[in-house]
C-alpha cells in the first residue's frame, strides 16, 4: 500500500474518481455523503474506480462499492490496507512447566520479571480470572503508558486468555499463553491479536513490528530469569 502520508484517504479516492472515472469534482464537493452512484457513477466508472485500487492499494474493491459514499470507499480501503495484527513469539525454557507457570502467572511480580513495567496492581480476583492494571517505565517522550487488564488462567490446559480492558490505542487487544511441555523444559507461546483505533500512533502493520521486536526482548528476559530460579 502506498498511501500520501499527508494526504487523507478520501482526497486520494476523489481524485481516482475525477481523474479516472469522470467524477464532477464540484458534485462530490457538494454531496459528501452521497452514494458512488448517487454521484453518476455507473458500472464501467466502478470497475475503473476497482481497478486503480487494486493496483494501488491491493486491496479489492466488491461489487457493492456503488452504494458507499467516498469516505466509505476510503474506510474500506484503509482497513482492508491494514489487516488486523497477529503475532505468535515463543520462547524454550529450560526448567519445569509447573515453575513455569506458576512464575509467570503471577500477575503481583511482573514488575520482576518484565523489564518494562513499573507497576503492576491487582484490581480484582474472581477464581482463576484476575483484572488489574499495569504501568510501563515512561517512554522517551516522558509518558508512563497505563492500562487495565484481565486474564484468565486455566491450570488443566496450562493456557492463559487475556484481553485490554482499557484498549487505549487498540480497538481489541486479545493475548494467548499457551504451555507445553518439551525435552528438557517448557515452551511458552505468546499469541496476540489486536487491530488499532484510526488515529493511533502506529497502525497495524507498525503495532505488529513493535510488538514482535519486543517480545523476542522480553522472553528473553523471562528464559533467563525462570533458568536461573530454576539452578
Amino acid at each position: 500500500m502506498t498511501l500520501a502520508p499527508d494526504r487523507p484517504l478520501t482526497s486520494e479516492i476523489t481524485e481516482i474518481l475525477v481523474t479516472h472515472c469522470g467524477l464532477d469534482p464540484d458534485a462530490a464537493a457538494g454531496a459528501p455523503a452521497a452514494s458512488l452512484e448517487e454521484l453518476g457513477m455507473d458500472s464501467l466508472a466502478l470497475l475503473e474506480l476497482a481497478a486503480v485500487v487494486a493496483d494501488r492499494y491491493r486491496v479489492k474493491i466488491p461489487e457493492q462499492a456503488g452504494g458507499l459514499s467516498i469516505a466509505g470507499v476510503a474506510d474500506l480501503v484503509a482497513r482492508r490496507a491494514d489487516p488486523p495484527g497477529h503475532t505468535e513469539n515463543a520462547v524454550d525454557i529450560a526448567a519445569p512447566l509447573p515453575l513455569v507457570w506458576d512464575v509467570t502467572n503471577d500477575v503481583a511480580r511482573w514488575t520482576e520479571l518484565f523489564t518494562e513495567y513499573a507497576v503492576a496492581e491487582i484490581l480484582h480476583r474472581d477464581g482463576d480470572t484476575v483484572r488489574f492494571r499495569l504501568t510501563m517505565h515512561p517512554d522517551e517522550n516522558g509518558v508512563a503508558w497505563s492500562w487495565v487488564s484481565e486474564r484468565t488462567a486455566d491450570p488443566v490446559t496450562r493456557q492463559v486468555h487475556a484481553r485490554r480492558v482499557e484498549t487505549g490505542p487498540f480497538e481489541y487487544m486479545r493475548i494467548h499463553w499457551r504451555y507445553e511441555e518439551i525435552p528438557g523444559g517448557t515452551r511458552m507461546t505468546w499469541i496476540q491479536d489486536f487491530a488499532m483505533k484510526p488515529g493511533a500512533p502506529l497502525d497495524n502493520a507498525g503495532m505488529t513490528e513493535r510488538i514482535n521486536t519486543n517480545s523476542a526482548i522480553q522472553l528473553a528476559v523471562i528464559k533467563e530469569k525462570i533458568e536461573g530460579a530454576a539452578r
